[in-house]
């Protein structure tokens, strides 16, 4: 029994997260980490004139506090219980996870889409694109809706639990501090060309294996919806570097391919178009309830990520329970 306490904490967490998510009126730590990422990129934008430099050692500041902080608490609780001490982990490996979280907040761009509520679905799709909406229709909509659950599954959900079977909760602080970082300063504008270089190449480095291992666990459980795994597996082969980022286009291109649809194209950020590759075939019209089955997917390769990262844990801190 005691062989299995490695992996108790990376399954209760999931579970935690799938039936509860993240409650909006709890402190989150990603939101700690967000300020305190700013605050270092204020003081490093006012102090240094070098910021490639001062952004790279932003980013392994954030890094060291953001892991030195949960493996202090996880020592102080496991030396106190060794139940307390699976309790939190199992908390703290649910804050790094977003599996229900994603599924809800595009669920409510499904359900207005689906009543025919073009600005509910519109407003909903906002709080989870960084794109302009305004310029989106409903298909737009929807699409970006789809968009987002497919490259989300690996950033919020699979990836997280990838390193969680390396480090356990510790081991997904990590992970979510650098990919905290990518979403705020990882930006390739002229104010975050500098500052955010480092965290860019250091995020793109993490998620390489993640995005890739998810394209593929989405492709296998594809059939399990009555999804076209076959289309899937082609699609992504053809289409999977269709994105400036050499990892995003990796889960999408395993949705679009599962679901036949086309997804990406250009884009509007922030008032200005920014051109892209498309991503799939266009075999079909996308329809509100593609969302309803790009989730599915997300479940199902969350799902397979989570044997795979209890198993890999077992087997580097089993043996030396």
């Amino acid at each position: 029994m005691k062989h299995l306490l490695p992996i108790l904490p990376v399954i209760l967490g999931f579970l935690l997260d799938c039936a509860v998510g993240d409650p909006y009126n709890i402190p989150h730590p990603i939101r700690y980490i967000g300020r305190l990422i700013s605050t270092l990129e204020n003081i490093v934008r006012k102090r240094m004139k070098n910021l490639r430099l001062g952004g790279a050692l932003l980013a392994l500041t954030v890094v060291i506090i953001s892991t030195a902080v949960p493996l202090a608490v996880l020592l102080v609780c496991y030396r106190v219980h060794l139940i307390l001490g699976v309790a939190v982990e199992a908390i703290l490996c649910c804050y790094m996870l977003a599996t229900k979280c994603l599924c809800n907040e595009s669920m409510k761009v499904c359900y207005a889409a689906e009543k025919g509520d073009t600005e509910a679905a519109r407003k909903a799709v906002s709080m989870i694109v960084g794109r302009d909406t305004e310029v989106l229709d409903r298909d737009g909509i929807i699409r970006a809706a789809v968009e987002t659950v497919a490259e989300n599954t690996s950033d919020g959900v699979t990836a997280p639990l990838f390193y969680m079977g390396i480090g356990g909760a510790v081991g997904a602080f990590f992970y979510k501090s650098v990919n905290t970082m990518d979403s705020m300063i990882g930006y390739k504008d002229e104010k975050y060309a500098d500052i955010g270089r480092f965290t860019a190449k250091l995020d793109d480095v993490l998620n390489y294996i993640p995005s890739r291992l998810t394209a593929l666990l989405m492709i296998a459980s594809a059939p399990i919806f009555g999804l076209d795994g076959r289309n899937a597996y082609r699609i992504w082969k053809r289409d999977r570097r269709n994105h400036a980022s050499p990892n995003s286009a990796q889960t999408e291109s395993a949705c679009a391919g599962a679901l036949h649809l086309r997804l990406a194209g250009d884009a509007w950020y922030f008032g200005k178009l920014h051109k892209k590759q498309y991503i799939g075939n266009d075999d079909r019209a996308i329809e509100a309830d593609d969302i309803r089955l790009a989730n599915k997917l997300m479940y199902g390769a969350s799902a397979l990520m989570l044997i795979i990262s209890a198993i890999a844990r077992f087997f580097i801190f089993g043996g030396f329970i």
